[in-house]
């Protein structure tokens, strides 16, 4: 819906608590992809106090991705069935209780089903959270800046994880890390009812069966994925999740041809755009977390950065990042639609990629990253807004909610999948340059050279199916 009945008025108008509502959703926003990022500085006092292995550090990111990835499907559909407020909070109160389980953590396997529990409870609020935003704002010109504002608040999130990370690690303990999701959590509750749409429902029962065999699927398949590098891409575990994924897959496709009321209406990927919309946000995805992955690798690994001075070095990323979003991309949006920005975006993101694959291993803040850094937030900046507006352009109001799970879904496991690729090729690529006889800096250097330029490619290619499969609608 893009009205909502004016609480002075009585009559079908615009909401006039769309800005405060807005702030609410940009936080629950903030806070999910902060998750991804602010444990990054505090592994190290978490494997002390725990007993992790070294490999099995990862599981406490990868623990939460997964579960993430697995179930946005679902909460897309349950919220197009029983309405985004309900689902949206029932979302903040299962992440509010799973960072209280990762904050009193006493074990691996406490902390593991934790950090599991919010990537489930983040799985219903991000598609609820993107549905109430593109609902309030009938306003084409109010829509692209709110927009601007929503995809500001993912950069803000993924930079104060670092920040926030290291502070709270090193000022208070690694428990408050998780446990500080706790008095956002409750704010945002209280505020919910209030400044949220109660939002359309659907007649219809949860296809348990389809929900099961999708998020079973996607869930192999991220887990295949993040696990590949330590099993090995051509192993049997690997292999055999990916099959078996693909198998449910299958099952769940025929399954939903015969439901009356399916978890996916096959009917969904007819509408224009949203095929090729997803793609190209999978891409994005898959070009775009790989450059802050090896660009952080490269500050404290090459150039010898502290962790908390490699987020300062990648500050003005986000902060130009933000700015961007919320002041030039909508407007931008608005004169020359949605799929020219994209176009300029990628290509431009794509040449920050190329800059950064020429880093060398002595190489300086000022000349190496700040030019190519900012490079890439103009290209971050014209891509990711327009991108999420093409995947949802054709779909109609009782489909937004799928329609959001899907680019959401789209985006996360292209973001494991093409960290997991890119970090195999780096992998291989430091490895060859070891054994013809270089210096481990230089091997470790040229490994990372060839993780930017695969993400350039990657890119590229996003690029040219932007060209020939969007088609410039309107949302």
């Amino acid at each position: 819906m893009n009205t909502d009945v004016s609480p002075e008025t009585g009559k079908s108008a615009p909401y006039s608590k769309r800005w405060s509502a807005l702030f609410l959703l940009c936080t629950a926003q903030f806070v999910v992809i902060m998750d991804t990022s602010i444990i990054g500085v505090a592994l190290p006092a978490i494997k002390e106090d725990l007993g992790y292995s070294q490999s099995g550090l990862q599981w406490i990111f990868n623990a939460y991705v997964i579960s993430f990835g697995g179930f946005l499907l679902l909460g897309g559909r349950l919220s197009d069935l029983f309405g985004v407020r309900k689902i949206f909070m029932w979302g903040f109160a299962i992440l509010s209780a799973a960072s209280l389980l990762a904050g009193v953590a006493w074990s691996e396997a406490a902390l593991n089903i934790g950090r599991a529990l919010q990537g489930l409870g983040s799985a219903l609020i991000a598609p609820a959270a993107l549905t109430l935003v593109l609902s309030k704002f009938p306003d084409p010109k109010e829509l692209h800046k709110a927009l601007g504002y929503w995809g500001a608040s993912a950069a803000a999130g993924g930079s104060a994880g670092v920040f926030l990370g290291g502070a709270i690690t090193e000022w208070l303990s690694w428990h408050w890390v998780f446990l500080i999701n706790i008095p956002v959590g409750l704010v945002v509750l209280f505020y919910s009812r209030s400044l949220l749409f109660k939002g359309d429902t659907q007649k219809g029962k949860v296809d348990v069966e389809g929900a099961i065999l999708a998020t079973s699927a996607l869930v192999l398949t991220v887990y295949a994925i993040v696990s590949a590098e330590g099993a090995g891409w051509q192993s049997l575990q690997t292999i055999g999740l990916l099959g078996l994924s693909v198998f449910l897959f299958s099952i769940f496709f025929v399954i939903q041809k015969r439901k009356n009321v399916p978890l996916i209406p096959l009917t969904i990927f007819k509408v224009p755009n949203l095929s090729s919309g997803n793609l190209v946000m999978a891409l994005l995805a898959a070009a775009w977390i790989p450059l802050w992955f090896f660009l952080n690798l490269y500050l404290q690994q090459t150039l010898n950065y502290s962790a908390f001075n490699s987020g300062l070095a990648l500050l003005p990323m986000t902060i130009a990042i933000m700015f961007l979003m919320v002041g030039i991309t909508g407007r931008l949006v608005a004169r020359f639609g949605f799929k020219a920005n994209l176009i300029t975006g990628l290509i431009t993101l794509t040449a920050s990629l190329l800059l950064f694959s020429t880093v060398p291993p002595d190489g300086t803040f000022l000349v190496n990253v700040l030019p190519a850094s900012l490079l890439g937030a103009l290209g971050m900046s014209l891509a990711y807004i327009p991108g999420t507006i093409a995947s949802m352009s054709g779909a109609k109001p009782e489909e937004m909610g799928l329609a959001s799970g899907l680019v959401n879904t789209s985006y996360q496991v292209g973001s494991a999948l093409g960290l997991a690729i890119i970090v195999a090729i780096s992998a291989a690529k430091t490895n060859a340059v070891k054994t013809a006889g270089e210096a481990d800096i230089t091997s470790l250097n040229a490994g990372f050279q060839t993780a930017f330029l695969a993400a350039a490619v990657v890119s590229a290619i996003a690029a040219i199916i932007t060209v020939f499969s969007i088609k410039p609608l309107k949302l």
